[in-house]
């Protein structure tokens, strides 16, 4: 029944931003310069809050725009109704719908859906990572220097030691492709496909990588914090690979030699 209810409001958000991204639809700033919200945001996430509320009343929401709808339940479902914003509000089609369950703590389910390119990540705990219900998993890479990354730019804190400009300089003069999509649930999902090998950012809230890093444990990867303890998605900083390169990223990002 989680399940079922899960793609289901996955699938009501999709809906939404398919409907409207080639329309005119309102953009707005939040704190701190382009950190856009738009109205197709707050109108998927009305569409997916309406059918978790419509089932399971008592749960738990915590949703990027809507904030905390507080219950006393041990589940609680965490949500992004538009990851990759800024994307969409300029009609680039890498940006996604995430929502993940969590339980007493532990995340059970995850979703991401980019319908621009009909691809639908999703993982349950204990029971591995499907992309369109086929299994994933993590890529091979055993060194960072033959890796391909990924990661994103937080709004503020840029300049602070061994922050995302630093880490981004030093790969990138050792010749390391390192990409930025735009879209950290979409990142995490193609760690679990094994299209890159590592993901790291510094700051991201729990909306943003609750359902991807499930997807990318769930495939066979590793996913911590920036200094290496299992990831805690109510904390900033994720590092995020396919387990081979892991140590060895972690210590670059925390000012390491490559």
């Amino acid at each position: 029944m989680l399940k079922q209810i899960l793609l289901q409001a996955t699938e009501a958000g999709a809906l939404i931003i398919q409907e409207y991204f080639d329309k005119q639809f309102t953009v707005s700033n939040k704190e701190g310069i382009n950190n856009l919200v738009t109205e197709v945001d707050h109108k998927s996430e009305t569409a997916i809050i309406n059918i978790i509320k419509q089932n399971f009343p008592e749960h738990f929401i915590l949703s990027e725009e809507a904030g905390e709808i507080k219950q006393d339940s041990e589940y609680k479902w965490i949500i992004d109704p538009i990851d990759g914003t800024v994307n969409y509000a300029n009609h680039i089609p890498i940006c996604c719908v995430s929502i993940a369950v969590e339980k007493n703590g532990v995340m059970i389910l995850g979703a991401v859906y980019n319908p621009f390119i009909n691809e639908l990540f999703f993982a349950e705990k204990n029971a591995g990572a499907a992309l369109n219900n086929k299994k994933i998993s993590v890529s091979e890479k055993a060194e960072v220097i033959s890796s391909c990354l990924v990661t994103g730019f937080p709004y503020t804190y840029l300049d602070t030691p061994n922050g995302p400009l630093q880490v981004f300089e030093k790969l990138v003069r050792k010749g390391i492709p390192v990409r930025r999509l735009g879209s950290a649930a979409i990142d995490l999902c193609w760690v679990a496909a094994g299209r890159f090998d590592g993901f790291y950012e510094h700051k991201l809230s729990a909306w943003d990588s609750a359902a991807g890093f499930l997807i990318v444990e769930e495939a066979g990867g590793k996913v911590t914090d920036l200094k290496g303890i299992y990831y805690n998605p109510y904390q900033p900083g994720i590092i995020a690979t396919n387990g081979k390169i892991h140590d060895e990223l972690v210590n670059i990002v925390n000012g390491g030699n490559v």
